[in-house]
């Protein structure tokens, strides 16, 4: 008996699991962290080429739990909050009309390197606006990546420009299009994910200053461990389907706590007396601003939700300082960014911590 596979049910693509990335747990733990609360501000994934980035991006992406959007919204917009809905949106709900909701898996946006500012916000096609008298959107990548993950790779040989736009956007929520007196905008509310290879050059720091977090990654040194990377991906690749069956259990449990954090981040607190040294170290490291202090505490809070509690330690904040305030050290654009030393040295005389 012959089996029509046009009539079979399709399946989505196989994506790598998420819970069989050797190593690389900064980058994991800053990805999840990000995912937990979008207001920490993305992360910049600087390392080595082939290291696994985009790999480990699609595997959380593909991980996260489907969300409810309404149904013939360009823009992802969800169902009850308003602050996630487009002007379009607000008005059906204005006029009391009911909204189709689909649920869907949440999107990851790979921006291209060649993209031009009307690709990635949109354009607005006058002639139609002026002839027609209706305001014609045509929605760019940050429309499609509202609500869910925006992928740069090889951020440092984007436009400034550019980058400027995507920072603007995912710090404040929405994107904004203007031409010829007409204005359009629209929730955009993302995780902003940028990687490079330090090679290639660095971001201008008043950039790198904008991302949240910084993860560094390193190509994996121990021969075992290499071993295993590679007979996992040529198990992937022979036989995904039965790959994937064989990691479920652990990808189920990730996402179990991924949705839980997500719930308990409100209600997680860090005493006053943490605060003040989390500002303590951020001012003796003569961190510019206050966006250091802002994300270490939302970063801390985020990890104390993924391990289901609602008092910030200070083994949490040891955890996530590194990874918020190393980039934002450099003052000349031609200085490295610190591994990491420097942060935890402060870190420990501040928080009275003796060496290990």
């Amino acid at each position: 008996m012959t089996t029509n596979l046009l009539s079979a049910k399709p399946t989505k693509r196989p994506v790598f699991p998420f819970s069989a990335i050797v190593g690389q747990e900064e980058m994991k733990l800053a990805l999840m962290l990000n995912v937990i609360d979008p207001k920490i501000g993305g992360v910049m994934i600087m390392g080595d080429r082939g290291t696994g980035k985009s790999t480990t991006i699609r595997a959380l992406t593909d991980l996260l739990p489907e969300i409810e959007v309404v149904a013939d919204d360009p823009f992802n917009s969800h169902p009850q909050d308003a602050d996630l809905q487009s002007d379009e949106v607000r008005e059906r709900v204005r006029q009391n009309q009911t909204l189709p909701v689909i649920k869907k898996q949440v999107t990851m946006i790979d921006l291209p390197l060649g993209a031009t500012e009307d690709r990635v916000c949109g354009t607005i096609d006058i002639e139609k606006a002026l002839s027609e008298g209706v305001k014609a959107f045509e929605p760019g990548l940050l429309a499609k990546a509202n609500r869910g993950i925006l992928y740069i790779d090889e951020v440092n040989l984007l436009d400034d420009h550019l980058v400027d736009v995507l920072l603007d956007s995912a710090a404040s929520g929405w994107n904004t299009v203007e031409r010829e007196g007409i204005s359009i905008r629209h929730p955009a509310k993302f995780v902003l994910v940028g990687s490079g290879n330090p090679e290639e050059g660095e971001l201008r720091p008043q950039l790198l200053d904008r991302f949240g977090m910084h993860a560094e990654i390193r190509t994996v040194k121990e021969p075992k461990l290499r071993v295993q990377i590679v007979e996992q991906r040529t198990e992937f690749d022979q036989e995904p389907r039965k790959f994937l069956a064989d990691y479920d259990p652990q990808q189920s449990e990730i996402q179990s706590r991924l949705v839980k954090a997500m719930d308990l981040l409100k209600s997680v607190t860090i005493s006053l007396e943490l605060r003040l040294n989390i500002s303590q170290v951020c001012s003796e490291l003569d961190v510019d601003g206050l966006r250091g202090d802002i994300v270490t505490n939302r970063a801390a809070k985020a990890i104390a939700a993924l391990e289901a509690r609602t008092e910030v330690t200070v083994d949490d904040i040891k955890r996530v300082i590194t990874l918020c305030l190393r980039h934002r050290l450099r003052k000349d654009p031609l200085e490295s960014i610190d591994s990491g030393y420097k942060v935890q040295k402060v870190f420990r005389q501040v928080f009275g911590i003796t060496e290990e």
